[in-house]
């Protein structure tokens, strides 16, 4: 009997896992009209693929950088898409071996677009042999070792790399300058994520009150995917509730379970100011300390965490290291001796 729970569990679970899934798929902007925001990029990128079109050629290498959920993967979808091309994923941690790359860029057919997210985290030997890939798709292996070794080299099709990432300061002189074009992902604008959650309310089949999207927009920190990823939550509470539509109430509700306050600040965020203000009295704190203050992963502080902060100006990096400012008190509520 306790099996059968089990898997019930489990296939609950999964079903749930799936349906979130679809609707994120849903969700994505399948052309350039429901890609809201990034104009002057999208205009960019407009006359990139213009120009290539005419040319007949595959378009230049591409990469995009910016905080994690402002749409660098949509925006490489619809690039492969204008361009009538395949599009094959990958992530920088997924290539570890030059076998796994050669494996990746062999699979390419001509004018496929490759797009390696997280490219920061590509090692230094990966990106010895990216650079005849990108320069004249040529793939250069060493075959054996020691003095018995030789070079092999094949021809690779025309293809085009689409990068992004996250830390574009971690990412080498010769790999940053093969790129033809580099776009900085911003964060939106509050309107720009106010119609985007009207648009993925719509094509979830949601009633939504426009004052409940103007407090979802405020919370969701600027970023498409945080503020899709609220809706399907508040969603959630409706149905549970038995409710028709959201509503003020509905969205407090739901950020109060989630514990997300009203600049969309989580209790690991709120605990980092926390931390710099009550345990080092707001002096200068090195990543390494917080790192170990905090329990946490150094990457996730300086990606997750901190860019937002800043950008609210709750926080700052100095020379010396991190320090709150008058803002995070007040938000806090700490007395500022």
């Amino acid at each position: 009997m306790k099996k059968v729970n089990s898997v019930k569990k489990t296939t609950l679970h999964k079903s749930a896992s799936d349906e979130d899934k679809f609707i994120d798929l849903l969700l994505r902007p399948a052309s350039w009209s429901d890609y809201i925001g990034q104009e002057r990029i999208k205009k960019n990128l407009n006359l990139i693929l213009r120009a290539a079109k005419k040319r007949n050629k595959s378009i230049d290498h591409l990469l995009f950088y910016g905080p994690t959920g402002l749409g660098k993967t949509t925006l490489a979808t619809l690039v492969a898409k204008e361009m009538s091309a395949n599009l094959k994923i990958t992530t920088g941690p997924a290539i570890q071996k030059v076998g796994e790359l050669a494996a990746v860029l062999s699979s390419l057919e001509d004018r496929d677009v490759l797009f390696i997210d997280e490219c920061h985290r590509l090692n230094r030997q990966i990106e010895e042999v990216l650079y005849p890939a990108m320069d004249s798709h040529k793939l250069h292996l060493v075959i054996g070792k020691g003095l018995g070794s030789r070079m092999i080299s094949l021809d690779l099709p025309a293809f085009t790399l689409i990068a992004a990432t996250t830390r574009p300061n971690l990412l080498s002189n010769p790999l940053r300058a093969r790129f033809g074009a580099t776009f900085q992902i911003d964060y939106y604008t509050t309107n720009e994520i106010e119609t985007i959650i009207q648009r993925s309310a719509r094509l979830m089949g949601v009633k939504i009150e426009p004052g409940a999207v103007s407090v979802l927009a405020r919370v969701s920190r600027f970023t498409p995917r945080i503020a899709n990823r609220l809706l399907k939550r508040v969603r959630d509470f409706i149905e549970v509730n038995n409710l028709e539509i959201i509503d003020n109430n509905a969205v407090n509700e739901t950020l109060k379970f989630l514990e997300i306050d009203c600049l969309g600040l989580e209790p690991c965020e709120r605990r980092l100011l926390e931390v710099i203000i009550k345990k080092f009295n707001n002096r200068p704190v090195g990543i390494n300390t917080l790192t170990a203050a905090l329990s946490e992963e150094k990457g996730v502080i300086e990606e997750v965490y901190e860019p937002y902060l800043i950008k609210l100006g709750l926080l700052q990096r100095t020379p010396l290291g991190r320090v709150t400012t008058e803002a995070a008190y007040k938000h806090l509520k700490i007395t500022n001796k």
